[in-house]
């Protein structure tokens, strides 16, 4: 096998555990919290939302310090320096003794991650430019499926084996997986090389890379499109409860409605990259960005669970085409000296993008139900369309006109 496929498929694996990990917390994290010693429940609501948003605020923060490291240093060595250690952390949060010490490793968790866009930039660089869309997009699937089945496989895991257990599940799979990395990834970097760049600060290099033309609609596309898809997530178990009523195993229905694109996705997300590559890029993220918005509409009109699971299932689909293809267009647009940058400053906007869509959704829904999010999340991704394609594929257009003009005169 090719080195950059066996590069891939054990990275794939490296993502899938990690955001699997980060999100498998989600159906039990109010119940831990109780059995930790809070018992209050409006103090279990608060400390719920204080500790998930926790992982993302820090990590918001600090992937693109961790980026510009991996630019100047390597991206091998970021993904062991992540990978092992929030391993640690994830062994760690099982032998809480408080809440106190649950959000603090949380935060950590957040600061030291950065395994994501270390990854795509590794793959990025170490893979035929003509492949590079199938190998960002079957990548990007590993990731996308991690958050989204995450929850699912912690609700079984969690009435199976009680909730620690999860987190040395999770905390051993994930050693495991950056053992796998250590052992069997290559990566062809020239440190010295690097070394001779130019040392800018975290501030400076994200001036940099947003004066590449088409990179910060493609950082503003990532925000929204995550917006909108983690918006309505949080409020399922309240949605089936309101179509069905009181229902048993409703954790369960409502993991597997949030989990349901993610299978899709790991289909149709490495075909639709591979799509990028012969027919562009900037073509797939338009029409998956006006399918994705599309399918946010049957979802508000559904009678029962299974309409909404065929729907929802329907909508993965899209979804495989967004992030792969922003990808792709970032890889294409940054040199590969800054690249590790480039990816981290779009995890960041993603990472904005998971912390702020369920708070603002949770406000929204008391004026507007929780069908109206619905619709309201298919008009906020129909204009992320309507825009980004203008912002885009008009900036994208016009490098490569430059680049034509520069052939000419060479």
């Amino acid at each position: 096998m090719e080195r950059w496929k066996i590069n891939l498929g054990v990275l794939w694996v490296g993502t899938f555990l990690q955001m699997s990990g980060m999100s498998m917390v989600l159906p039990f994290l109010s119940l831990y919290i109780k059995e930790l010693g809070v018992t209050d429940p409006n103090e279990i609501s608060v400390w719920a939302g204080l500790v998930f948003s926790a992982n993302f605020v820090t990590a918001f923060l600090f992937q693109p310090i961790w980026g510009k490291l991996s630019d100047r240093y390597g991206r091998k060595i970021m993904l062991l320096r992540s990978g092992f250690g929030m391993a640690i952390v994830n062994i760690l949060l099982g032998l809480s003794t408080n809440v106190w010490h649950l959000l603090i490793l949380r935060l950590l968790n957040g600061t030291i991650s950065g395994f994501i866009p270390a990854a795509n930039a590794l793959v990025a660089t170490n893979t035929p430019k003509e492949k590079s869309g199938f190998a960002l997009g079957t990548l990007q699937s590993g990731a996308v499926s991690g958050s989204i089945i995450g929850p699912f496989i912690g609700g079984l895991l969690a009435d199976q084996f009680g909730f620690r257990t999860i987190f040395f599940i999770t905390g051993s799979l994930l050693l495991a997986a950056t053992t796998l990395t250590m052992l069997v990834v290559r990566e062809k970097f020239d440190v010295e090389k690097a070394k001779q760049e130019p040392n800018v600060s975290v501030l400076a290099g994200f001036r940099q890379i947003i004066a590449f033309r088409g990179i910060p609609a493609m950082y503003t596309v990532t925000f929204i499109t995550q917006l909108a898809l983690t918006g309505t997530m949080p409020l399922m178990p309240v949605f089936i409860e309101e179509m069905h009523g009181p229902v048993p195993s409703l954790a369960f229905y409502a993991g597997l409605v949030s989990s349901i694109s993610g299978f899709s996705n790991v289909i149709f997300a490495p075909i639709l990259g591979r799509m990028g590559d012969r027919f562009g890029s900037e073509k797939v993220l338009r029409i998956s960005l006006i399918c994705t918005g599309l399918s946010f509409i049957p979802q508000a009109f559904v009678h029962n669970v299974w309409q909404l699971l065929i729907v929802r299932f329907l909508q993965g689909l899209f979804i495989g085409g967004l992030m792969p293809s922003v990808n792709a267009l970032i890889r294409r647009n940054v040199p590969d000296t800054m690249i590790s940058r480039a990816f981290s400053f779009n995890q960041s906007f993603l990472s904005l993008g998971n912390l702020i869509g369920p708070s603002i959704s949770g406000v929204l829904s008391i004026w507007v139900g929780i069908r109206g999010l619905f619709l309201l999340s298919a008009v906020l991704m129909l204009l992320n369309a309507i825009w980004g394609s203008r912002a885009i594929i008009g900036h994208l257009g016009n490098d490569h006109a430059d680049h034509a003009a520069e052939q000419s005169r060479q």
